[in-house]
């Protein structure tokens, strides 16, 4: 098990891939595989079969994985974007 420099509940930016400068919070790590769920970032489709919940069965949306080397703290970022000069992402 290696460890990850972000952790649960910590607010974190995408810094590479095609989800890049989105923000979230972070929802699970696993460290075993190098990878985070990041709230509202990396959305995918995923088809469930008919349960009490879903008498009909439901396509429902949840968040992949995305590697931990793909997103940097918040606040770093911040800093980062201030150090450089350009104003800081707005907090959505």
């Amino acid at each position: 098990m290696s460890k990850v420099h972000v952790k649960k509940g910590d607010e974190v930016v995408v810094i590479a891939g095609s989800e890049k400068g989105k923000r979230g919070k972070v929802i699970n790590v696993y460290t075993d595989k190098q990878r985070v769920l990041v709230e509202g970032a990396k959305m995918m489709k995923k088809h469930v079969r008919k349960s009490q919940q879903n008498p009909n069965g439901a396509i429902i949306d949840r968040e992949a994985p995305i590697h931990a080397s793909n997103v940097m703290k918040a606040e770093l970022f911040d800093a980062r974007a201030v150090k450089r000069g350009a104003a800081p992402a707005p907090t959505t």
